[in-house]
């Protein structure tokens, strides 16, 4: 691991004015993530940015909805009595993350900034066009059971978002409030927050140099009072999601109002199916327009050798998480 300067900055705006002059730099909070990535040289920050103190707290009903502060840990999130009653897919897919240690540990914030789990991003001695551009994509035709089907491009099929609480909040419409080094504020939804590859594997937000996200919002409704989040994955505890699904319904007399269906573990971001959801709405709850939903939501896959199993896993996943949520 390089060099590097260690600084703790006691506001935001010093926070943001640092990495502003230093594009470089990098912020640390809670967990060691970043830490490890730079130990093993996949990543290089001559300075770290500690924002631990910031107070970016709170969880909180508002008129916009459920505000959560980017520095909320998520275990306190998961936990939360307003987040379990009434937005239970984002508490599901907190408790359903990680191990208990680093759930006390991570942010809010730094889960949704996570980056991928790609065997070839993580190891320097292999050629990959998100850590070095123009390297080349070797899990095109290699090691990529555990990688996305779509979403994908010729420069990369990684799934650059691992985690399971960003597929929670783009399927129930949150919004994230990102703050530079002025002070100014700018609203970004979930879903487009997150970019796909195309020809830029390198670049996978729209966070601007300086910036940080400091809350995340999710509006109330029907169908996030109605939602689960289900996650199939290789071992009981502590591992990624294989595939995944975040799914709210209001239903009405038996038959859906409102419906909101998001993927993890399939697609380059968190992968918001609007054309599930429109099969979805106006059809009774039943298994059979559960499946019709789950095949519209896969069809624009483009699975590779080793993980085109990942599209009925991922159909099977999403039929799950609608039986669950109809009761």
């Amino acid at each position: 691991m390089n060099n590097f300067s260690y600084t703790q900055a006691n506001s935001a705006k010093e926070a943001t004015g640092l990495l502003k002059d230093k594009p470089q730099a990098a912020y640390i909070a809670g967990g060691t993530t970043l830490l490890d990535m730079m130990k093993a040289n996949l990543v290089e920050h001559p300075q770290l940015v500690d924002i631990n103190t910031l107070p970016f707290k709170g969880i909180e009903q508002t008129a916009d909805g459920l505000r959560i502060g980017a520095m909320e840990r998520m275990s306190d999130v998961g936990e939360n009595k307003l987040v379990l009653e009434q937005y239970p897919a984002i508490s599901e897919s907190l408790l359903l993350a990680a191990s208990p240690q680093l759930r006390n540990m991570a942010s809010i914030g730094g889960n949704i900034l996570q980056r991928t789990r790609c065997g070839y991003f993580r190891d320097p001695a292999f050629p990959c066009n998100k850590r070095v551009p123009g390297s080349g994509c070797p899990a095109l035709e290699g090691d990529n059971h555990n990688l996305a089907v779509l979403g994908t491009s010729d420069s990369c099929i990684a799934t650059a978002y691992p985690g399971d609480l960003s597929v929670a909040l783009a399927a129930l419409d949150a919004v994230l409030t990102l703050e530079n080094q002025k002070g100014k504020q700018r609203r970004v939804p979930v879903t487009e927050f997150y970019l796909l590859p195309g020809k830029t594997p390198q670049k996978e937000n729209v966070l601007e140099p300086g910036e940080l996200i400091v809350a995340v919002t999710i509006p109330a409704a029907a169908h996030a009072r109605r939602s689960t989040y289900f996650k199939v994955r290789e071992r009981a505890s502590y591992a990624y999601a294989l595939a995944s699904a975040a799914v709210g319904l209001d239903v009405q007399g038996g038959t859906i109002r409102s419906a909101r269906v998001a993927l993890g573990g399939v697609g380059t971001k968190p992968w918001r199916s609007l054309e599930a959801e429109k099969l979805l709405v106006g059809k009774p709850a039943t298994e059979a327009t559960f499946r019709a939903a789950a095949a519209a939501a896969l069809r624009g896959a483009q699975p590779r050798k080793e993980n085109a199993f990942k599209v009925e896993l991922a159909q099977n996943t999403l039929v799950q998480a609608l039986m669950k949520v109809a009761g």
